[in-house]
């Protein structure tokens, strides 16, 4: 059970690396319009703040690499229990201030399953 939920965290952390991208170096490019639905104009005027979000989600994938790579098992599931209710909490704002449900399957839900295993392990 411990490599399962190992093995969700990391999907967890890895999807808030590529957000990160998305946010702080794709958010006027295509694909960064496409993910998040924006106009182009709407993008250049925010791509400071869609900067600042990604640098946040850097720092949920950050807080996640380091309880995967933690040697001390209770720092390290303790660290991965923060950073997954952090993500979650993140994930459960995200969709209520921004009406997206999208972000409760793509952000929430995956760190609510690696809670789930990393509480049975």
């Amino acid at each position: 059970m411990g490599l399962a939920a190992n093995i969700a965290i990391g999907v967890v952390a890895l999807i808030h690396v590529y957000i990160l991208v998305l946010e702080m170096f794709l958010w006027t490019a295509p694909a960064g319009l496409r993910a998040f639905g924006t106009s182009p104009e709407y993008a250049r005027s925010s791509a400071l703040l869609a900067a600042n979000q990604g640098l946040y989600n850097g720092f949920l994938a950050a807080g996640l690499f380091w309880g995967l790579l933690d040697p001390r098992p209770e720092v390290a599931f303790s660290v991965k229990l923060f950073f997954l209710l952090c993500v979650i909490a993140a994930g459960l704002y995200g969709a209520w201030t921004a009406k997206s449900p999208r972000i409760l399957l793509v952000q929430a839900a995956p760190a609510v399953l690696g809670l789930a295993l990393l509480l049975l392990s």
